[in-house]
């Protein structure tokens, strides 16, 4: 099973998509700020790092740079409600995606199985 950790920091929002993720047949581990991510990056593996942008203590950006040098292998996606910031993702992480807020959960899991050549696509949601 495919591992995600997911950080966000808006509760509801995270409940959200880690119930979606996990119905897709992913196994989520969800953390609500970008510094509680980085210990977890260190010490487990995962295939994504599904990450908000703007969030408190540290952002997604830097998050995903963190993640690119502890662990390399570790696809990332960012999502973000801020059309400017996206930009900017693009530019520190330039492999990774970026899916801007407002998203339908299909579209999300769509995504994901795409970057892992999945045949779900989002059927059951």
């Amino acid at each position: 099973m495919l591992r995600i950790l997911l950080a966000e920091d808006d509760a509801a929002m995270r409940a959200y998509l880690q119930r979606a993720l996990e119905k897709a047949d992913y196994s989520v581990i969800a953390v609500d700020r970008g510094t509680a991510a980085l210990p977890l990056l260190q010490a487990e593996h995962f295939d994504l790092l599904l990450t908000d942008i703007v969030m408190p203590e540290m952002d997604g950006i830097e998050l995903a740079q963190q993640c690119g040098r502890i662990a390399p292998n570790t696809k990332v996606m960012f999502i973000t409600g801020f059309a400017a910031v996206t930009l900017k993702a693009e530019q520190a992480a330039p492999n990774a995606r970026v899916l801007s807020k407002p998203f339908h959960l299909k579209d999300l899991v769509l995504e994901v199985d795409r970057m892992f050549a999945r045949g779900t696509f989002a059927q059951s949601l």
